[in-house]
């Protein structure tokens, strides 16, 4: 087989070597797009787990507040208790600092530096300046600053002293000074660590902790010491004994089904690089077919015509899963040093991670590529197999195959259709996805059957035309070999009108559910996200302030906030704002329960109703037991909520509820606010507003601020129209892949269409020379062979549209809101799918048409004599 291959195999590969290239280059690329992905979301999974861990530290238990914050007077008890060696303090602050290009991200920890460098030493700060000056560790405005974070303050690396390192963090609506002392050696997003009294100090939270690391004797039964802490008779309510590293498992758990999606997203590329390798090979052992019989009638056995093709088949696959994996690390790294470990999730925002190659990995996505490229391989394989020796060396042999039922097709799409109502394991539609395969491959199978029905059914009418009905009777005798044909044309465009489909649902939902959420002409936000609420915020003087500016007809602020219902998922968003007539202020999926008496009404979005149980008409007291730290001491009994409805939210997966502002403030007497939304007198008069509320909050507003965009400073600026245009424009940013994989889809499935009637054209020679004997022109015959094309593509067309409209439904019912908690409307962009459909075909006859030029010469009129 070895001399096989070097010998025959490989004079195939000289001869046509940008034929084979193209089979390689569908293997690489499917094998690159999908390994980069997993590279790119595990350098960023571990990325975030060594910043959890260097913040962590290797402690043994973990005091956290239920919700935020909690009294710093707990910590001398647990100190004290037998059994705690250490116990390090620390408070968490997400605030902003002001950089060269404008504010970003900036998380401050505080420490006690007398106790970290036990438990957690990435977090021990390091002084700059020589000689050492210890005592800078507990100075006030003091900050040791990671890698990240000097690489945002001084992009180009130019870093000054220590002694003119200064900072200008935001809190409130404030900037407050601080000096860089030096350096922390903790990894992952920007981070400043400072002393635990001055980080108090300097964002106004005295006696206030995030946390307590706690570090056990040796053989202490950390569980046993968690539950004594928590039942002693003096214990917080509002506070709580855990694992660490609950953070590290929250984000994995969250983002597993986006990472999921994507990589199943990144493996549409194989699939269809499977039917390139089959069209590759068909057109070559169509090609070879004489070679091949002449191989058998020489003692080559079928069963080793089959492990040849196969063998060639392995190697187009090796050498294109090798160079994918070569392409994936280079696009990862690219990726990485450009983007960032994002993709567009949210998930992994502001990390830096470094790659970190996986050998598994490697294997298991170069074994995929390798497989796709034998499951191409198989078919041409066993034609090579089939083929008589005697009459294909005389050229009477055919490249079809005998009709089979179509039993088992339907078969498949029953069963895939049954998959779809099952559940998600571990929260990924795995179901769902087998689901889509076994419809493909049903509707794929199905084919020749199809094609007999419709072909049946067109005959008769095309009685009295010769030429079409020539072409319409071949195809409809040839349904095997049609289906061969139009295979890969089905697949790619089946997958293209379902990502279509997809796309165009999710984006017009989006669309309609901003339109409800953006009534108001201007919005101002004091913080870009939901962690930095409750240090960066509207002061209730400000807000009642801006409301009697000149030209502002009317203010709604809201106030948001992170609210943790299950120690196990991440925490969801709290919205406070002015509800007035639920059904109009948010984007309800039925009309609105009453609320009973005595009862504080909520509304909840899809993804509270997945992950925590929600249901609509029933209370919610998970929320109440949550809710408790957060109200006021003397507020008895403990809030009833009630679920009264349930609302789209596509900008937070974790979940989020929606309460009225009145309740939230009788309940809590907390009147800060995070956003405000203005409606003018005059809507065009949005910059006169925006600069009368920058000097409504002083001289320090417009540090650092974006003029045109509204952003980096103090304040955040947007109109309803700006909103909603920067939200559609990273909407199609991220969907952006899709439309290439589309148009990779469609190119592959058109190669297809080409070297299979390239295959079928070099076969029928002689019949395309026996008509020319009976009379008709080169022009009929290319007519012939065109109208064959046009009736197969057509057919494909139809099959594939129709394919791609049951997997739309599938994506779009079953798998995004079983992967992403939320639903949306179906809606079918006819316009695209139609010139989708009609661009296939037109390009599938044009192909057909040039395929059988080569054929309808004067060397097929001369290939009849061979048998004379």
């Amino acid at each position: 087989m070895f001399a096989l291959l070097t010998t025959f195999s490989w004079q195939e590969l000289r001869q046509h070597p940008w034929r084979n290239a193209a089979a390689v280059l569908a293997v690489m690329l499917g094998v690159a797009l999908a390994f980069s992905v997993h590279l790119i979301n595990n350098s960023a999974l571990d990325e975030f787990a060594q910043a959890a861990r260097a913040v962590g530290g290797q402690s043994d238990l973990e005091v956290s507040g239920v919700q935020g914050n909690f009294d710093q007077a707990v910590y001398k008890n647990i100190a004290q208790t037998p059994g705690v060696a250490t116990a390090s303090p620390i408070l968490e602050i997400n605030s902003y600092v002001l950089t060269p290009q404008g504010k970003r991200a900036l998380r401050v920890v505080g420490v006690d530096a007398l106790s970290v460098f036990a438990i957690s030493p990435d977090l021990m700060p390091l002084p700059d300046a020589a000689p050492v000056d210890r005592w800078v560790l507990f100075a006030p405005g003091q900050m040791f600053l990671n890698t990240a974070a000097k690489r945002i303050l001084w992009p180009t690396g130019a870093e000054p002293a220590s002694s003119s390192g200064a900072l200008q963090l935001q809190s409130g609506m404030a900037w407050v000074d601080a000096q860089v002392a030096g350096r922390v050696r903790a990894a992952g997003p920007a981070l400043a660590v400072m002393d635990l009294g001055a980080a108090q100090d300097l964002f106004d939270k005295p006696g206030q902790l995030t946390r307590i690391d706690l570090r056990l004797d040796k053989g202490v039964d950390r569980d046993a010491l968690a539950r004594q802490l928590q039942t002693s008779p003096d214990w917080p309510a509002d506070v709580r004994v855990a694992l660490p590293q609950e953070a590290e498992s929250q984000i994995n758990n969250l983002s597993r089904a986006y990472r999921v999606n994507l990589t199943v997203l990144a493996l549409i590329a194989l699939f269809t690089g499977a039917f390139l390798v089959f069209s590759v090979l068909s057109l070559s052992v169509a090609k070879r077919a004489q070679q091949f019989a002449l191989l058998g009638v020489l003692g080559l056995s079928g069963r080793d015509r089959l492990r040849l093709v196969l063998w060639e088949s392995l190697a187009l696959g090796l050498v294109g899963s090798l160079a994918g994996l070569a392409l994936g690390t280079g696009l990862a790294a690219l990726a990485l040093g450009l983007l960032g470990g994002d993709l567009g999730s949210g998930f992994f925002s502001g990390a830096s991670p470094s790659l970190q190659f996986s050998p598994v990995a490697a294997l298991v996505y170069g074994a995929l590529g390798v497989a796709a490229a034998l499951v191409g391989g198989w078919w041409p394989a066993r034609v090579a197999q089939q083929l008589p020796p005697a009459q294909t060396l005389k050229g009477l042999g055919s490249l079809g195959v005998g009709t089979k039922s179509h039993w088992i097709s339907l078969l498949l799409i029953a069963v895939g259709a049954l998959l779809t109502r099952a559940p998600p394991i571990f929260d990924i539609p795995l179901a769902a996805y087998v689901s889509v395969g076994m419809l493909l491959v049903g509707g794929i199978t199905a084919l020749p059957w199809l094609i007999g029905l419709l072909l049946g059914w067109l005959a008769p009418r095309l009685a009295h035309q010769t030429l079409p009905l020539l072409a319409v009777e071949r195809a409809r005798r040839q349904r095997d070999t049609a289906a061969v044909a139009v295979s890969g044309v089905v697949a790619s465009l089946s997958l293209a009108v379902a990502l279509t489909v997809m796309v165009a649902s999710f984006r017009d939902s989006v669309t309609q559910w901003l339109d409800r959420l953006l009534p108001a002409d201007l919005y101002v936000r004091s913080a870009v996200g939901m962690s930095a609420s409750d240090t960066v915020f509207f002061t209730p003087d400000f807000v009642q302030a801006a409301a009697q500016l000149p030209g502002v007809s009317k203010l709604q602020p809201q106030r948001l906030l992170p609210l943790s219902l299950s120690p196990s998922l991440p925490a969801v968003a709290l919205l406070a704002r002015e509800l007035g007539d639920p059904a109009r202020s948010l984007p309800l999926l039925a009309p609105p329960l009453p609320v009973p008496p005595g009862q504080i009404g909520v509304y909840v979005s899809e993804a509270v109703v997945d992950l925590h149980g929600a249901q609509v008409g029933r209370t919610l007291p998970a929320l109440s037991k949550a809710f408790r730290p957060l109200a006021l001491l003397d507020k008895e009994p403990t809030a009833t909520f009630f679920v009264a409805g349930v609302w789209r939210d596509y900008a937070r997966q974790s979940g989020s509820i929606a309460m009225d502002l009145a309740d939230f403030r009788r309940l809590t007497n907390d009147q800060r606010a995070n956003d405000l939304a203005l409606w003018l007198d005059q809507p065009e008069d949005t910059a006169r507003v925006q600069q009368a509320l920058q000097a409504l909050a002083g001289p320090q507003a417009t540090q650092g601020a974006d003029a045109q965009r509204g952003t980096g400073g103090l304040l955040e600026f947007g109109s309803s129209a700006q909103i909603r245009a920067i939200s559609l424009k990273i909407f199609d940013r991220s969907f952006a892949v899709t439309y290439w994989l589309q148009a990779v889809a469609i190119g592959i499935g058109l190669f297809g269409v080409a070297a299979s009637f390239s295959a079928q054209v070099l076969s029928r020679r002689k019949e395309f020379g026996l008509l020319a004997h009976l009379g008709l022109t080169r022009r009929q015959i290319l007519s012939v062979v065109a109208l064959e094309g046009l009736a197969w593509t057509t057919l494909g067309a139809i099959a594939g549209l129709g394919l791609g409209l049951v997997v739309a439904l599938v994506l779009v019912l079953v798998v995004n809101p079983q992967s992403f908690h939320w639903t949306m409307d179906l809606m079918l962009p006819w316009a695209k799918l139609l010139t989708l459909c009609l661009s296939v075909v037109a390009a599938g006859t044009l192909t057909a048409w040039l395929a059988a030029r080569a054929a309808a010469g004067q060397d097929a009129v001369l290939a009849v004599k061979e048998d004379w």
